[in-house]
């Protein structure tokens, strides 16, 4: 691929390996798919544990694990500023020329792509596939299996399970759930279970690793989705690949993820969503998980969906400049107070910047090689490989 078509992709998220789940799973395999198109993608995330400094992973994937301790909900601490001369190191090192920030909710992600705009870089926040078979015969329905895998915040709708699940438990004596995930709100959940006493028809499993996601969905008939706010959620692909039927709140981008025969929409209130699970129940029965997972397996795709995401990202890269007083007069719009706030934070920034440039130039950074893999590129996501120098 030629360099005027080749994209230097840096991917920002609090979210990423060896953390778990959808926006981890988007951001590894989008990145796959771009390498294979001949653009090259580096990872910026916080550091896991031990997990610090640069580590390299299948397909020649460079991930910078900054040294930042998560704060709350592996997110980092806000910090407005602390984070402008890495990101600034790391957009020069690996000559960056596009920012793609993940999850609405990461700290990283905002201050990386805020620096990243004072220092003129296109940038863009998250699009959305995957693949998973579905189990070759369905379980009996003699019982009716409801399935949960989500990680048990509020933001994921926990607070609405607690109230929807003594509801629905009551109305049909054949409904069983089982719940996959952890997190602050299983407490509430583990509570609501002995309250009522459905020991034996609410099973927790906890914190379900990746690799085992599939064996829990194919056991179950309907997979429910509470989240009171969603980008996308690929959760719902997963289930619907698995011959899953869906019951989803109604937000976000969801209405617009899977055909309308395959989902049955209810607003995020306990009532709406008992009664979608009603009608879910009643046309269980019409629903062969075969030809759903072959629908889906028509919808999406990663390569697609990678193919999809560099016309955006050439798309963004024509787009035009603008400088800090074009900016600014936009961020005057958003209110009488919020709109000189944001002005303020953004003129420091630049000013901080400004003041980075002086004291370290731009061509005082190295800029470091591109390597040539030496690797299978067949291994999972957490398999550190060996590069060479090219």
């Amino acid at each position: 691929m030629s360099d005027q078509r080749r994209h230097r992709i840096l991917m920002v998220s609090d979210f990423f390996y060896p953390n778990f789940g959808g926006v981890e799973s988007h951001i590894y395999c989008l990145s796959q798919c771009l390498l294979k198109l001949g653009h090259k993608v580096v990872a910026m995330t916080h550091a896991y544990g031990n997990r610090s400094g640069v580590r390299y992973m299948t397909g020649g994937l460079k991930v910078y694990y900054v040294p930042w301790k998560p704060f709350l909900m592996q997110n980092t601490l806000p910090t407005f500023y602390g984070t402008l001369p890495i990101v600034r190191t790391i957009l020069i090192r690996e000559k960056i020329t596009l920012v793609h920030g993940h999850q609405a909710f990461s700290t990283l992600c905002h201050e990386a792509l805020m620096h990243a705009r004072t220092m003129g870089y296109k940038m863009l926040v998250r699009l959305y596939a995957f693949h998973i078979l579905p189990a070759l015969n369905r379980p009996s329905t003699n019982e009716i299996i409801i399935v949960v895998v989500s990680r048990l915040v509020y933001r994921k709708g926990a607070d609405l399970l607690v109230e929807v699940i003594p509801e629905v438990c009551r109305m049909f004596a054949n409904v069983r759930f089982i719940i996959g995930g952890d997190g602050p709100k299983r407490v509430r959940l583990e509570e609501m279970r002995e309250k009522h006493g459905l020991q034996d028809r609410v099973e927790m499993l906890g914190a379900v690793p990746h690799a085992h996601v599939r064996s829990v969905l194919i056991s179950g008939h309907i997979f429910l989705n509470s989240s009171l706010t969603e980008a996308f959620c690929i959760a719902i692909l997963e289930a619907a690949s698995c011959g899953l039927l869906t019951v989803s709140t109604r937000v976000g981008g969801v209405p617009e993820v899977l055909p309308d025969d395959m989902v049955v929409l209810a607003e995020p209130d306990p009532g709406d969503m008992v009664q979608a699970i009603k009608k879910a129940i009643t046309i269980l029965p019409t629903i062969d998980p075969q030809e759903m997972h072959n629908r889906m397996k028509k919808l999406y795709d990663w390569h697609d969906v990678a193919r999809r995401t560099v016309i955006v990202y050439d798309y963004a890269l024509r787009s035009s400049d603008q400088n800090l007083l074009g900016r600014l007069s936009r961020y005057l719009s958003c209110g009488s107070w919020a709109g000189k706030l944001f002005c303020l934070v953004m003129i420091i920034d630049f000013l901080l910047w400004y003041f980075l440039k002086l004291w370290q130039p731009d061509e005082n950074i190295e800029v470091v090689p591109d390597f040539k893999l030496t690797c299978n590129q067949d291994q999972g996501p957490m398999h550190d490989i060996n590069v060479e120098k090219p």
